[in-house]
């Protein structure tokens, strides 16, 4: 058996075929529009895989590309013949992790076990980080390193994120749900928590509570969750990502719910598609299709419910949607909805509503420059509208359009809230 033979059984190279090189996902794609390369475009990293398959390429002249991809999957919500781009992306992935897992260092090997298999799945570690984190901000620990300069100096990237942290609040602030049999409600639902989300924007989940019981909902939260696996699918670290998913079917299979809800765009689209961790004949398939069903983002539900909101809110507002709740959920109508529900609110659209701001997990800080081109393509748009306020509905997104505000000098004039942040304000719920 050749190599290519090989490679071509590891790639999605069938899936390649579907695409017909018709060209509309050039201008669906940021990282066409920022670099202005065929070959990071949609049409031209497929035709590298093909051309990968078929051994008439190295398999390195397919890293640049693939590397500076999004994975945002706008592409497919554009394609007229539906090209499964996540599916040839992430075969991609991994056979490229396979190459390189052969040249890695000692110590790269060491970073990625920590972060990956120790830290994001560990829950005490990540209370460990949040109380860190806080007495760095309480201390005003913070604004002296920022002055020093010390993080800047060993990574730009890191020292631009740094600037935008969130808050962290003490635990002692946190919603404790109860579950209380003798409630009658029509919906019961389990809250997926997220482990980035429940350490940096915990106050968004507590809300996301707090507004589904105020809109009728019994909520419970199934303690056993854990990560969702979204970063490590994205970073090639695909074993770990299916021994996650297995853990969070089992643990949500002990519940009678009717839905399993987030606030969380990236972690949503990667629990959508557990069943493609699993092959068709795997036990765990069916197990986790069923899982998939049962999954929707917070304000698919909210925008089918009535919500108290009593506060208007007088301000211009824009929205900056999640890649992965647009193209990999499905979601598109609902926040739109609920943002014109608010009393008060002058809503304003940008052009180009659904580009990418680049942030795409860990994006930002391992290719920073770039993300910072796709940002800058984005705050363009936004400052067209002069709005008061980005709503989001990811962390992610959240983090990369306060920080194109910071960029742009905007602090004092434009502000950056989660959808369920402004809603809860509405609702005068804190």
């Amino acid at each position: 058996m050749t190599n290519s033979t090989i490679l071509r059984g590891k790639l999605a190279y069938d899936e390649t075929f579907s695409c017909v090189q018709c060209g509309y996902c050039l201008p669906a794609c940021p990282t066409y529009l920022a670099f202005g390369k065929e070959s990071h475009s949609p049409r031209g990293r497929i035709q590298l895989v093909k051309l990968a398959a078929e051994g008439k390429i190295k398999l390195e002249e397919l890293e640049n590309p693939i590397d500076y991809c999004l994975g945002c999957r706008a592409c497919e919500t554009v394609c007229p013949t539906n090209v499964e781009y996540g599916k040839i992306l992430d075969s991609t992935i991994d056979v490229l992790s396979e190459y390189r897992k052969k040249q890695q260092s000692i110590a790269e090997k060491m970073v990625r076990h920590i972060v990956f298999k120790k830290t994001l799945p560990n829950k005490k570690i990540l209370k460990l980080v949040g109380t860190g984190l806080r007495l760095y901000q309480q201390t005003k620990a913070d604004q002296v390193v920022r002055k020093s300069g010390v993080i800047k100096k060993v990574s730009p990237s890191l020292a631009a994120m740094e600037q935008i942290t969130p808050t962290i609040y003490p635990p002692e602030t946190r919603i404790n749900v109860q579950e209380d049999p003798t409630r009658k409600t029509k919906t019961r639902v389990a809250f997926f928590t997220g482990c980035i989300m429940d350490t940096f924007f915990a106050r968004v989940n507590d809300l996301s509570m707090k507004l589904l019981e105020a809109a009728g909902c019994e909520v419970v939260v199934q303690k056993e969750q854990t990560c969702c696996g979204a970063l490590h699918q994205h970073s090639a670290e695909k074993e770990k990502a299916i021994e996650l998913a297995k853990k969070n079917i089992e643990a949500f299979e002990q519940l009678d719910c009717d839905y399993i809800v987030n606030a969380i765009g990236g972690c949503g689209a990667a629990l959508v598609e557990y069943a493609h961790l699993f092959e068709g004949n795997d036990p765990w398939h069916a197990r986790a299709k069923n899982f998939a069903e049962r999954n929707k983002d917070i304000s698919y539900l909210l925008a089918r419910m009535d919500l108290p909101m009593t506060k208007p809110l007088h301000m211009r507002v824009t929205y900056q949607p999640s890649c992965h709740l647009t193209n990999v959920q499905k979601i598109v109508n609902e926040p739109l909805e609920l943002i014109r529900k608010i009393p008060g609110i002058e809503f304003t659209q940008m052009n180009k509503q659904d580009l990418c701001c680049g942030s795409a997990g860990i994006y930002n800080i391992v290719h920073h420059e770039e993300s910072m081109l796709i940002l800058d393509m984005k705050m363009k748009t936004v400052k067209e509208v002069n709005p008061h306020l980005i709503v989001t509905t990811n962390p992610g997104c959240h983090l990369q359009m306060s920080l194109g505000v910071k960029r742009e000098g905007l602090e004092s004039k434009v502000y950056v809230m989660h959808l369920v942040e402004v809603l809860a304000e509405a609702c005068e719920i804190s």
